[in-house]
């Protein structure tokens, strides 16, 4: 009685691969296939370790003390509400980089920058590009059903036009500062920003001396920031007027101080070697 095995040693549909000593020739074994396809695994000892960020003066010297100053090729955030300096922040900024004689770039998506305030904080004009955004029609083909090709006008949003104008901008390069004001942008509108957005902008000005700075209401790019800013500004009560109807207008502008904190800081680079803890835990006896 003939019989034949139920289970073969060989997979159906699998190769064989023939060891290097019995290959027929003309042949490439899998170890050399292998060895010339991956990239060679290098332990995280050996990383290459990024050299930290430039930082610059932001032009305030309280705020200098407290961050050493703005990251050149890297994202920056200032974020806050109306009337908590995040504007004076901002032509502070423009300010000190138009006097280290660079070039700046301002992006004023709600076209609320005031030029004479500007020149009272000491803004270099000569150097200072300002885009003005605002609502502009664009002109797209579009194929009909059953006619030939068209035209038609869609409104293209102050918003979308910074983002374009951001993306050229950084590619072009040589700029010391490029500032997007999104402050006058409500919260709901500049939070549907794609964060692939931010990403591309983070890629694209690393490497470079340019300082990316983002004013907003709110925290909009997330962790495409390496340094986030919140600022608020807190009402000094007058020692020397019992109510605030009898302060002078001069007065109650004195009255102000703004205050920063910092919410997220990624300046400080990784060490080459991991730190290790060695700590001991108790167990606690149920029942």
């Amino acid at each position: 009685m003939s019989s034949f095995p139920l289970f073969s040693n060989v997979s159906a549909g699998r190769p064989i691969l023939a060891s290097p000593s019995v290959a027929s020739p003309g042949k490439i074994s899998a170890k050399t296939l292998l060895t010339a396809s991956l990239p060679e695994i290098v332990p995280a000892s050996r990383l290459e370790v990024r050299a930290a960020p430039e930082l610059v003066s932001s032009g305030v010297r309280e705020l200098d003390a407290l961050t050493g100053g703005f990251p050149r090729g890297c994202l920056t955030e200032v974020c806050g509400s109306a009337s908590s300096g995040r504007t004076s922040l901002l032509l502070a900024l423009l300010a000190a980089a138009s006097q280290r004689q660079e070039a700046c770039a301002l992006v004023d998506v709600r076209d609320s920058f005031d030029p004479q305030s500007a020149a009272w904080a000491g803004v270099d004009f000569e150097r200072l590009l300002w885009v003005r955004c605002g609502d502009q029609k664009l002109f797209s083909p579009r194929r009909h059903r059953d006619t030939e090709k068209s035209n038609f006008q869609r409104a293209e949003t102050p918003l979308e036009q910074a983002l374009r104008v951001i993306d050229l901008l950084l590619q072009s390069g040589g700029f010391g500062l490029v500032a997007i004001d999104l402050a006058g942008v409500p919260f709901k509108i500049a939070r549907r920003i794609p964060l692939a957005s931010w990403f591309r902008f983070q890629r694209a000005v690393e490497r470079t001396p340019t300082v990316l700075l983002v004013i907003t209401q709110s925290p909009c790019a997330q962790t495409c920031a390496a340094l986030l800013l919140r600022m608020k500004a807190s009402m000094k009560k007058p020692s020397a007027f019992s109510s605030p109807s009898s302060v002078p207008y001069a007065e109650l502008l004195d009255g102000f101080a703004m205050q920063t904190e910092i919410l997220r800081s990624r300046l400080a680079r990784k060490p080459v070697r991991s730190v290790t803890a060695a700590f001991a835990t108790k167990a606690v006896r149920a029942g």
